[in-house]
């Protein structure tokens, strides 16, 4: 057996401890595939031969001989580099396929295995979060390691939420899950609204005076799902319900100045219907929100005055 054989049937040998029923894929051992590539260079070598010697073919076995030459040669660069490297690929695949499996956390494993939570899976999964929370606190600026946090923390606790009213009073299990349902409580909590602060800062910095307002306006939206997901979990937090206020002010902002830039473009041209138009929707939608904001008070009063304006150019 080669090196290369060596090296495969090792991968193998790891494929049978992690699936002892899998078969191997077919290969044949190097001496009897050369045995049946000389018989077949043979018969070519035979056949070549026959027919040129028919064509009165001067030195037929010289053309026989390089023919069954080649298909050796063939033969050798079949199984050395295509079959090898296809036969590789495969056990690598099994490997990396067995390997994913195998690490998947307990609870991505319990469609398979219906086992209860115990002591030593309840333990895991709390040292899961730990050591995912200790990485996202110091990777503190990625939104997304808070978000795989806090999701670890949303199927622990609806692990624990399935597991408790099965738990019988005095067992070891109810104080185990019952402490890490509370510690994995507070870390999903700080996981959430560090991942809420950074995602919609991060949607609204990225919104330069530049841009245009329908730009803006989609980046504005976009923080505001971010703190509606956070308040989904955390309805009464202050900052998340300061945020939300902020954030739909803003965009109340960006739809009227949108609206009321669309008049003023119309009213240049001549567009007076247009341009009282596009005044009345911004008024109707500011007098929809029902706020009491003093800017908002005096965007009323000037498109009231822009619609008083309008009215003598349009025959009112």
């Amino acid at each position: 057996m080669t090196g290369d054989d060596d090296t495969e049937a090792q991968l193998m040998k790891g494929n049978r401890i992690a699936h002892p029923n899998k078969l191997r894929p077919f290969w044949l051992p190097a001496s009897n595939f050369y045995f049946l590539s000389a018989a077949i260079a043979m018969g070519v070598f035979f056949l070549v031969w026959a027919i040129l010697n028919d064509g009165r073919e001067e030195s037929p076995w010289i053309t026989a001989g390089l023919v069954s030459s080649l298909v050796l040669i063939g033969a050798v660069v079949l199984r050395e580099v295509v079959l090898r490297n296809l036969r590789r690929k495969i056990f690598l695949a099994q490997r990396k396929l067995d390997n994913s499996l195998l690490s998947l956390p307990i609870s991505m494993r319990s469609d398979v295995q219906e086992d209860k939570l115990t002591l030593e899976k309840n333990a895991l999964l709390l040292s899961d979060i730990k050591r995912k929370s200790d990485a996202a606190k110091v990777l503190s600026k990625i939104a997304e390691s808070h978000r795989e946090v806090f999701e670890l923390c949303d199927a622990y606790l609806a692990v624990a939420r399935r597991e408790l009213p099965t738990v019988r009073v005095g067992s070891p299990r109810l104080a185990a899950i019952t402490r890490g349902r509370e510690k994995v409580e507070g870390v999903h909590r700080h996981h959430v609204l560090k991942w809420a602060e950074i995602e919609a800062r991060s949607h609204t910095q990225a919104a330069s005076d530049k841009e245009r307002g329908n730009v803006k306006l989609d980046k504005a939206k976009k923080a505001l799902a971010v703190v509606e997901t956070a308040l989904s979990y955390y309805p009464y937090e202050r900052n998340l319900l300061d945020s939300a206020s902020a954030l739909d002010e803003m965009i109340v902002s960006l739809r009227v100045s949108g609206w009321i830039e669309k008049a003023e473009r119309a009213a240049f041209k001549g567009n007076y219907n247009r341009a009282m138009s596009n005044y009345q929707d911004a008024l109707f939608y500011l007098e929809r929100e029902k706020s009491n904001d003093q800017h908002q008070e005096e965007l009323k009063a000037r498109l009231n005055i822009e619609l008083e304006k309008l009215r003598p150019l349009i025959g009112e």
